[in-house]
């Protein structure tokens, strides 16, 4: 076996596993899951009809580059999402579907790094435990930079030595941010493609949170977004992850995205050819459905914001927890450490959470997630109401 998949760390959810293994949650309540960030809302029932209508499709091998009309029906959704001028994104050169962004964002990686032991993968900490993976196996190492309160959550790349940035390969920022929820602003994002111009290194930026934010207030922007703001109608050194997982509460069709520079993905699409992981066109179809529309988007929104007035309502006087800017996490600050805290929680009151610990690294004996953890407002709005009580109830007790 390859070597390197001896620096691989459990992932976090077999790391909760093993934490509460000799737990016995509290036979009296009923068992309220916030641990898995898996969308719990209705699929929306016109994609899935797409999907049945055209099973026959499933007797086609499909392409690679996926069908043109999905491509167009993504650049599309991209220029009047990320308010793209007309024509600066080109379907056959600028977007590659992909079997759900965590595969892509893995696959990219071993596609782009140069195997170097001095080379770097950089990203965020706490982050997306695909970052670290697809570093290791890519023969570089990850290196992490901290967010917390004190940055308000995005890395202060101000801080970063300029030795760090010339071992670069390739940064991953995650905005809106897994776990925290933190957005990056525009101007950071100006930063950063000028800072990848200057050390040679390309930017991923993981979007799959994007669509989930406060109705009435300002999208997130992104990435493709900052390199139209600069007029870069090239996108040079960037590329954007998006996925139809939280956005559409689809996560079992495996449908994402791949959009940006078209140097980057033209080697890409050669090797994911090999790699085997072409769209089945019957889902291809179904995904092509699912961007073609806002309405259910919209109502998604709606759902979530319900849950986060109600439960930040029950917890706001009992635990040092805020609104984040997007997604549908929240990382409040725990009272207790936060492996007891997940331990005693699942014992006394039956509500699985994940230790902030978890979703980070130790660098130089800090760890930005310790003291949190992460709550995942995926389950009905009753379930996260009858969830933040209870959590209300346990810190009472303490």
């Amino acid at each position: 076996m390859n070597q390197d998949l001896q620096q691989l760390q459990p992932y976090p959810f077999e790391k909760l596993r093993a934490l509460v293994a000799d737990i016995v949650p509290n036979p009296e309540l009923s068992p309220i899951s916030l641990s898995i960030g898996e969308p719990k809302h209705d699929s929306p029932a016109f994609v899935l009809e797409t999907l049945a209508a055209n099973l026959d499709k499933a007797a086609i091998y499909p392409s690679t580059a996926g069908l043109f009309a999905l491509r167009q029906g993504i650049a599309d959704w991209l220029s009047q999402r990320f308010q793209l001028p007309a024509g600066m994104l080109d379907a056959d050169r600028h977007v590659l579907p992909v079997t759900g962004t965590r595969e892509a964002l893995f696959s990219f990686t071993q596609a782009v790094v140069q195997r170097d032991p001095q080379g770097l993968v950089v990203s965020p900490n706490p982050f997306y435990q695909i970052y670290e993976g697809a570093a290791l196996l890519a023969g570089v190492q990850p290196h992490y930079l901290a967010c917390d309160a004190s940055n308000g959550f995005v890395p202060d790349f101000d801080d970063v030595p300029a030795e760090i940035w010339r071992r670069c390969q390739l940064l991953f920022i995650c905005s809106p941010g897994n776990p925290t929820g933190a957005v990056t602003p525009l101007a950071t994002l100006q930063k950063l493609i000028a800072l990848a111009d200057e050390y040679d290194f390309v930017i991923a930026s993981d979007e799959c949170y994007s669509e989930i934010y406060s109705p009435g207030q300002p999208a997130p922007v992104g990435l493709l977004q900052a390199c139209a703001s600069l007029g870069r109608t090239d996108f040079s050194r960037c590329v954007v992850f998006h996925s139809l997982s939280k956005r559409s509460n689809l996560p079992g069709l495996r449908s994402g995205f791949i959009a940006g520079d078209a140097r980057l993905l033209a080697p890409y699409l050669t090797y994911r050819t090999y790699h085997g992981c072409a769209m089945p066109v019957q889902t291809q179809l179904a995904s092509l459905a699912a961007w073609q529309d806002e309405h259910h988007v919209a109502i998604n929104r709606d759902l979530y914001q319900a849950k986060f007035n109600a439960v930040l309502d029950i917890l706001g006087g009992v635990m040092d927890v805020q609104r984040p800017d997007a997604g549908f996490y929240l990382w409040p600050v725990t009272p207790i450490d936060d492996e007891t805290f997940t331990r005693r929680l699942l014992a006394e009151q039956n509500v699985a959470v994940v230790p902030g610990r978890y979703l980070s690294r130790d660098v130089e004996d800090y760890n930005p997630g310790a003291g949190r953890v992460r709550l995942a407002l995926v389950a009905p709005l009753a379930d996260c109401i009858e969830a933040a009580q209870r959590i209300r109830t346990f810190i009472r007790s303490l």
